[in-house]
Order: structure tokens, then C-alpha cells, then sequence
């Protein structure tokens, strides 16, 4: 079954004075570029959702689609993008401001997924649950829009709805978000 990669980069950047996060210098190149060079082996397709500097982001090679709901209403509406965008029968997501994602993210949540027949399978590091790299059926998009035309913009909030299984990984460094400047500089090396 093919899948199709999302990276969210759709957000205004408050935590980082504004600043579009994706297109943010790390280790010599863009942000998003990382996450990008992460996720692409991974699937089949590849789409970026962002809402600004869209010639930027397309710079990448990958096709942006931007939020159809209005307001910058968070990573449901980039997800909500991509679903409607997407031409295969799954689609994963990343942000665009990890740019140390698994290199098998989409593998084992694919395998988590097809096991437990679920409608999204989302990674987990010990207790703590990241939502924005998951695994969701395009079949999920009816009740994503439902959830985001009723005012709903939490992301746990909509899956709570779906049979959902987490996938436990070990590294929760993979999955840090680099959210403010002091984060991005304490990791340059």
C-alpha cells in the first residue's frame, strides 16, 4: 500500500519571534530540508504543508499544499491538507522543525497499523504520545473535517474518535522539536 509523506510547516512561528520555522538555518541548510531528507526515503510521495514563503518551500522538489481552512488553525489543518491532497491510501506526517526524525518512522508505523486494523497509529515515546508523527488513512479525512468545520483543533482530541494504536520508540531525542532560537542554537554543533 502506498503512503504519502507530509511535513507540517504551515505554523506562524510564535515560540520563534515569528520567524517561519521550516526555513530556519540548521547545521548549513533550511530546517525543513532535514526533515524532508528524512521522511522522502521513506514513502512514495512527498507534500509540504505551508502557508507562507510557499516558493521557498517548493524550492524542495516537493508540491505545497496550503491549510483550506482558514486561520492557522494548527497541524489539523496541515493534516487535513494533506489528506485532501493525497492520492495514495496512507499519509504520514512530520513537522518540519524535527529534523531528526526515525529513519524507520514510517516502517514501524505502518506495521503497527496494518496489525492492530487501525485508523491511525501514532509514535510514542515512553508515556508521552507525539501526534504530529503519525500514520492516518485517507478515509480519516471526512471525520477530520466534521472535527475542524465544528471548531475542534486539538489533535488528540479528533483521534480519540478513531481506533487509534501507539508505536513505542525507544530515542526521544528523534522526535524533539526544535520550537525556539535557543533551541536551534544549543543544537548546532
Amino acid at each position: 500500500m502506498k503512503i504519502t509523506g507530509l511535513i507540517l510547516a504551515g505554523g506562524l512561528g510564535r515560540r520563534m519571534g515569528g520567524r517561519d520555522k521550516g526555513l530556519q538555518p540548521f547545521r548549513d541548510k533550511p530546517m525543513a530540508a532535514w526533515a524532508v531528507a528524512r521522511l522522502a526515503p521513506q514513502v512514495d510521495a512527498l507534500l509540504i504543508n505551508a502557508n507562507q514563503n510557499l516558493e521557498a518551500y517548493a524550492a524542495f522538489g516537493h508540491p505545497v499544499v496550503p491549510d483550506r481552512i482558514g486561520g492557522y488553525a494548527g497541524p489539523l489543518a496541515g493534516l487535513h491538507a494533506g489528506l485532501s491532497a493525497c492520492e495514495t491510501p496512507l499519509l504520514v506526517t512530520a513537522p518540519c522543525d524535527s529534523p531528526f526524525l526515525p529513519e524507520d518512522l514510517v516502517a514501524r508505523l505502518r506495521t503497527a497499523l496494518e496489525a492492530a486494523g487501525a485508523d491511525l497509529a501514532v509514535a510514542k515515546t515512553g508515556t508521552q504520545p507525539h501526534p504530529v508523527f503519525s500514520l492516518v488513512r485517507r478515509e480519516a479525512l471526512d471525520s477530520l473535517t466534521a472535527f475542524l468545520e465544528a471548531g475542534g483543533r486539538k489533535v488528540d482530541a479528533w483521534y480519540a474518535a478513531l481506533k487509534v494504536v501507539e508505536v513505542p520508540f525507544a530515542d526521544e531525542t528523534a522526535f524533539a522539536n526544535i520550537n525556539t532560537l535557543e533551541e536551534l542554537n544549543q543544537l548546532e554543533p
